[in-house]
């Protein structure tokens, strides 16, 4: 009875660690080593220029203003976008004045717009520089009318 339970205790210990190790060794994410070929930089740089495009028309739907003005606001918030990487890029001594030249940014790259667009328009655009655009709010209510 005693080799019994000592060859069941044997089995079911073995089983379990087999299984923990067989678990272990499919999470790991295969590691390589080569550098991304510029056929791989290329593509992704289309990719992130894609989605760029994509977040700018979401967003430009979501604004009262006629073709012409979302054209003008479209130009603006690709110059800006464009100008917020270089200063990301940039290397600064501390990362406060980082925050601040992008600040400055934020606060100086539309000011032309004031006068073209209404003030609506204006703060959904300051939201959406400084984060506060909700793309998934603006995809929810173009299948809620598309449904209708």
């Amino acid at each position: 009875m005693k080799n019994l339970l000592l060859i069941l205790f044997t089995l079911i210990l073995g089983l379990n660690i087999n299984a923990q190790r067989s678990r272990r060794n499919t999470n790991n994410i295969p590691q390589t080593n080569r550098e991304p070929s510029e056929q791989d930089i290329a593509k992704r740089e289309r990719e992130i220029e894609e989605r760029k495009d994509e977040y700018i028309d979401n967003f430009l739907s979501t604004l009262e203003a006629d073709e012409f003005q979302k054209h003008i606001i479209k130009q603006n918030v690709n110059s800006f976008f464009e100008e917020k990487i270089t200063i990301l890029k940039t290397p600064f001594e501390h990362y406060l004045d980082r925050d601040n030249a992008i600040k400055a940014l934020e606060n100086t790259h539309f000011v032309e717009l004031n006068e073209l667009i209404s003030e609506s328009d204006m703060t959904k655009l300051m939201d959406m520089v400084k984060g506060g655009f909700d793309e998934k709010e603006v995809k929810k209510k173009r299948k809620k009318r598309k449904k209708d």
